[in-house]
Parts: structure tokens; sequence; C-alpha cells
């Protein structure tokens, strides 16, 4: 009852608060909309895909967006045709060709084989697979649900945890560790994360500042570095796994290898899609998009008789994150075009006159990097808001243009770890039914908070050391 009781009650108080001044009373009652949604996903009285779906609908039926009921219509749907979201999907799809074909288990075995000893040793195993090849994935999304989580998903069932009363056994652990990392890769390389080339366009327009691969990297070199050594440590410590230790399991994944015999056609079949998809996410984005190349992998995967389309018509879990996720890059989006975004950045920007240079600094990225919690989509916080504070910190004299960029630009990255549906991976992994809603929003403010109070403290200084 309270569950349910928590976004009601949240959408009435702020519903018939009056506007603030400067946004419209539909701006407004969007806001508490939307406020009411975010509410209802976190205290989750019904499954958030149905929560999301509520939401949408009430903001089109109420004309809260859109002058007409085709326009209104039209924004609705319109994160069914965010690419991101099919990724997301297709992650699920590739996870089914993986346990299908069997090749998932053989990568997880060699994996448990060769760093399965501990527990740990296998959360570093996950993070360095991520960091070899962060560099060349421009999506985030495409790199872990095509790849990575695929594999990773494999591991939590070879030491009997699945996502039941099991999960904490070993596979919430190993599945975390594996979103936090994606997070810290996904921020140090420009070519890591598809926003993060639309942020160097936003600062090249805004502020006539060009930033380089090479000059991106060095300057957040030293706090990927620290976050990436921190990241397993921190999450065995804070949400530790049952299973620390297991000195048989070399020998018996080697067993087990041996036990599975030379590699299936099927496999090869599915390591040859694979292989395909990442080749072209990493060499073909400017002509193909990753979204298109992960549904015509899955297209390959029936046609190739890897996995019938009965099978993948009945994975619910698949089916729901597609509609969860694509109703809540929809809400976020609505801010932006109720204005509410643009009324908040001008709401900020007096908060930081009269501040020191460091505290001002401090507390833009800080804003910057929490206001998150309104976005369901990287890219959408990047367009919506970068520019706004770019502006604001030009302004303010100490630190060099190139300075202000790199300081905003640098979290975009590590913020997706603080929600649920901050970004494609977190919608990921929060899918797989390996952790709890309490947890998951716990660990992400948790791990949201570590990330930027690290690179705070490390990134002014090294940007000054640099002499940036």
């Amino acid at each position: 009852m309270r569950r349910a009781a928590a976004p009601l009650i949240v959408g009435i108080a702020l519903a018939v608060m009056p506007a603030p001044d400067g946004l419209s009373i539909e701006a407004w009652r969007y806001f508490a909309l939307f406020a009411m949604v975010i509410t209802g996903v976190m205290t989750e009285p019904l499954p958030g895909a149905v929560i999301g779906l509520a939401g949408v609908a009430a903001a089109a039926a109420l004309g809260l967006i859109g002058d007409t009921p085709a326009e209104s219509r039209a924004w609705a749907l319109s994160g069914f045709a965010n690419g991101t979201v099919w990724l997301i999907f297709a992650a699920y799809m590739f996870t089914l060709g993986y346990s299908k074909t069997g090749l998932g288990r053989r990568i997880a075995l060699h994996l448990i084989r060769l760093m399965g000893r501990r527990t740990l040793g296998l959360g570093y195993a996950i993070t360095l697979a991520d960091l070899a090849i962060a560099p060349f994935t421009p999506s985030a999304t495409a790199r872990t649900g095509g790849t990575i989580f695929p594999i990773i998903r494999n591991i939590p069932e070879l030491f009997g945890s699945y996502p039941d009363e099991t999960a904490r056994r070993i596979g919430s652990y190993l599945l975390y560790t594996a979103l936090a990392a994606s997070m810290v890769t996904s921020s140090m390389f420009i070519t890591a994360l598809a926003p993060n080339a639309l942020a160097i366009s936003l600062i090249d327009s805004t502020i006539g500042v060009s930033i380089g691969w090479v000059q991106w990297f060095q300057g957040f070199a030293p706090v990927g570095v620290i976050l990436l050594a921190l990241v397993p440590v921190v999450v065995y410590t804070i949400y530790p796994p049952e299973i620390k230790e297991a000195p048989d399991a070399p020998r018996w994944a080697a067993d087990e290898l041996a036990a599975m015999g030379p590699i299936s056609r099927g496999e090869v079949t599915m390591l040859v899609l694979v292989t395909g998809a990442l080749s072209l996410w990493i060499g073909a984005s400017r002509y193909v998009d990753p979204a298109i190349v992960a549904i015509l992998v899955v297209v390959l995967m029936v046609v190739l008789r890897i996995v019938p389309w009965n099978d993948m018509i009945g994975h619910g879990q698949a089916w729901n994150v597609l509609a969860w996720f694509a109703t809540l890059v929809t809400m976020a989006g609505g801010l932006a075009e109720t204005g509410f975004v643009d009324w908040l950045g001008e709401a900020i920007a007096p908060m930081f006159s009269g501040l020191a240079l460091y505290p001002t600094i401090i507390g833009l990225i800080f804003t910057f990097y929490f206001l998150h919690y309104f976005f369901a989509s990287i890219t959408a916080h990047t367009a919506a808001l970068l520019p706004v504070f770019l502006g604001i910190a030009v302004a303010i004299p100490g630190v060099s243009p190139l300075g202000w960029a790199l300081l905003l630009a640098y979290p975009l990255g590590l913020m997706g770890i603080v929600t649920s549906y901050g970004s494609g991976q977190s919608a990921v992994y929060f899918g797989s039914g390996y952790f709890t809603r309490r947890d998951f929003w716990r660990l992400g403010f948790a791990m949201g908070v570590l990330f930027i109070t690290v690179y705070a403290a490390i990134v002014v200084p090294w940007l000054a050391f640099l002499g940036v």
C-alpha cells in the first residue's frame, strides 16, 4: 500500500503547487507527472514497464506534450524509435544465442580456469575485459549488451547462482562489477561512449574549443586507472558475494571444458556473428548505426537457426525491458520539450555567483552530475545540459575554456551508474534479475558518490598540472 501511496503523494503535492516563476503551468504539471513516474519506478507498486507506459499515456492524453492528438501520439511512441532501446533489446537476444549454442558457457569456463580461484580475481578479469575493447567500441550499450554482458551472464550459473535467492552467491557481485567498470571506461576514452562524441561537437560549437583523442585520454587517465583499480574491491566490500574463494574452480572448469569437447558449428556461427557486429561497431559506426547492426545480427541468429523465433518471442524479460526503457526515455525527453530543462539551467546559474573558484568548480560538476537523476539517456543529458553549463562555466574566470570543457565532459560516462534507467548499460544489468530494486538504487548512489568524489579530488589538480 505504501508503495502505491508514495508516487501519488509526490505527484499530487507537486501538481497542486503553483508553477515557479518563468515556467508554464503545463511544464510544471508535466514535471509533477514525471516525478510521480520516477517515484513509482523506485517504489515499484507495479512493474516498471507498466508505470512507464501509464506515465506516457497520461501525458499524451492530458495534452501535456504536443499541440494536437497526433503530435502527442508521436511523442508517446518516440522512445520505441530510440537506438539505445533496441541495442538493449538485442543484448538479451545475444545472451539467448550465447546460451543456446553453449558459447557463453565455454568462454565463462575459460575465464574461471584462468582467474577463477578467487571471486575478486574474476572481478578484475571482467574489468580488464571491458577496458580492452572500450577504446574501439563507440557505443557503450553495444559493448556491454553485445559482448560483455552475454559472457558474464553465464558465469554465475556455473556456481549455482541464479536470479533468485541465490543471486548474492556470486552473480550480483560479478554483474555489478561489470556495470561499474563499463561506466569508468566510458569516461576514459572519447571512442568508448557515443555521447562523448556529441559532447566534443557541442563544445566546439558552443565555446569554440577542439579536443583530441589523446588530449581527452591524458586528462582522465589518472582518474580512470584509480577507479578501475577500486571498482572490483569496493563492490566486493559494500556488496560482498557469498562465494569468496573457490580453489578447485579452475580444475573443475578445465574438466567441464574437456567434457564439452571441440567447439561446435553453432558456437562458431555465433562467434562469427558477434565478432562481425563488434567489427562494424568499431569501424563502421559512421555508416551503419549500431542498433541496426544489432538488429541485423538478431535476424541472422534466426535465419542461421541459432535461436528459434518462438524462443525470441517468449523471452519476456527482453520485451519487458524494451517497454520499460523506451517509456522512460520518452518521459525524460519530455522535460526538455516542455522547457523544464531550460528553466532549470537558468535557475541554477545564479547559485554560483560570488563563490570562490574551487567551490564553484565542485558545485558545477556535482550539480551537472547529479541532475542525471532526471534523465534516462546520457545523450539527452548531454544535448540538454552541457551547452547550458558550458555557458555558465566559461563566464567564470580562473579556468580556461578547455579546462571547463573537460571538467564537464568527463563525467558523462560515470553518471550512468546512479539509476537503473540512467544509461543503456544500467538497463541491461538491472533487467538481468540479479538485483533487488532497493540494492540497485543504494549501490547506484554509493558508487555515484565514489566516482564523482574521486574524480573531483584528482582531475582538478591534474589538469592544473598539465597546464589546461
